[in-house]
């Protein structure tokens, strides 16, 4: 036998070698895994996470008083708030007021000083054609004369509160919060109050409508879950029908549906359970029916899909052991049911809290959620603080939802299909 010796040099080129070619290889497919992935994260990024940082930002971000009134700002940063300001202040307010008259942004500067005092609006526009005209002081006598809200310490005080760069207003708002002229925070009379109601029945009709999809959802999973494949796959496209309409089509069905003249007031009126036709559209029944109906799958089919993994065996060995039919249920069969109840549960609680459509078109003022007030801010009054902050109130709520739901059942065993 004849003996090759390898020189040790020859080993450690090759072993060099080998690794430049493992190295290239395992970084060719890191590159080729982030190709796939950067469209997707792409997209994640502007239809997601950066509309979200824009909303966190503009809920706490107001530039518009600095921006538009620069010189009564800086004024007004030296301002104690004991008395009405002084002469430099008003003639910092009659130069600013002419230029945003001239640029025809002084209804602008009305628009956000009237959403913490109402009826500035007006003034402001009124104090800028009056501003233009002056050209020499005394220029608060001139002011007051004009209009008197220059003569209120309290509106100074909202001047002056609204020239922060990044003010806590709009979230104080959204809890029906308020500024005195002292610059104390108090609540909003009870009268006035609106945002605290809101966000109580957003809730309330979401748990609502969430107990009763789970209520309605589970005996038809179970019965899913439990029948022949050919049956239960024909009950299944039956449950996944409203899927192939789309929410706006099944919405306007209800309100169809739910009309004094409609179908369901004709079939109570026919089977002599009242005896005039009752008001069932724009009403908060009307509201979670329709609701109910439309996130019903969205309970459902998580359930159905762990009820799928489960082994009858498991049932039948229980009554084995001596349980009747009910126990073996409750304490065999539905407790490894909770991962899909809680996800359909939170899946359904979640989008019930965004819901726009339906009670707009279904319920009535009483029965409008929180993103209805959402749409009005961002879409009518163009008031974008304020629409953000009660975005973010929403997205954090929803945030808390997760948080419990996985310190009680755990993300990981969550279900979906």
């Amino acid at each position: 036998m004849v003996s090759t010796a390898v020189p040790a040099g020859g080993l450690i080129e090759g072993s060099a070698v080998l690794k430049s070619h493992l190295r290239r290889a395992e970084r060719t497919r890191k590159l080729r895994a982030v190709g796939l992935v950067l469209p997707l994260f792409l997209f994640i990024m502007v239809s997601f996470i950066i509309p979200i940082g824009v909303m966190l930002f503009q809920s706490i971000y107001d530039p518009d008083i600095r921006t538009l009134m620069p010189n009564t700002a800086a004024a007004l940063d030296t301002w104690d708030g004991a008395d009405l300001p002084d002469e430099t202040v008003f003639a910092a307010l009659v130069q600013d007021l002419a230029a945003a008259q001239k640029e025809k942004k002084a209804a602008l500067i009305g628009r956000r000083l009237n959403y913490e005092m109402s009826g500035l609006r007006s003034e402001l526009v009124k104090s800028g054609k009056a501003a233009m005209t002056m050209t020499a002081g005394p220029y608060k006598d001139q002011m007051i004369a004009v209009a008197p809200i220059w003569g209120d310490r309290a509106t100074w005080a909202v001047i002056k509160r609204a020239a922060r760069t990044y003010t806590p207003y709009y979230y104080l708002s959204s809890f029906d919060f308020e500024y005195t002229a002292d610059n104390d925070v108090v609540a909003v009379p009870e009268g006035q109050a609106v945002y605290k109601a809101v966000f109580v029945r957003t809730l309330g009709i979401s748990l609502l409508v969430t107990a009763l999809t789970l209520v309605l959802g589970f005996p038809v999973a179970y019965l899913l879950a439990t029948q022949p494949p050919r049956i239960a796959n024909l009950l299944l496209i039956l449950v996944l029908l409203p899927f192939w309409t789309s929410l706006l089509v099944r919405t306007t069905a209800w309100v169809v549906l739910l009309q004094t003249q409609g179908p369901i007031n004709d079939l109570l009126m026919l089977t002599g359970l009242v005896d005039e036709r009752v008001q069932l559209i724009f009403t908060r029944f009307g509201t979670i029916a329709a609701m109910t109906h439309i996130q019903l799958p969205f309970t459902l089919l998580p359930i159905y899909s762990v009820m799928k993994t489960i082994s009858p065996s498991h049932m039948r060995a229980a009554r084995s052991l001596g349980a009747n039919s009910f126990y073996a249920f409750a304490r065999v069969y539905f407790p490894q049911t909770l991962p899909g109840v809680a996800a359909g549960c939170l899946l359904t609680f979640i989008l019930c809290l965004g819901y726009y459509i339906t009670p707009a078109l279904v319920g009535g003022p009483t029965d409008q959620l929180i993103s209805t007030y959402i749409a009005l801010f961002t879409n009518s009054t163009v008031n974008w603080g304020m629409g953000s902050a009660l975005g973010t109130i929403l997205l954090a709520s929803t945030l808390v939802l997760y948080f419990v739901y996985n310190r009680l059942v755990g993300i990981d065993r969550m279900r979906l299909t």
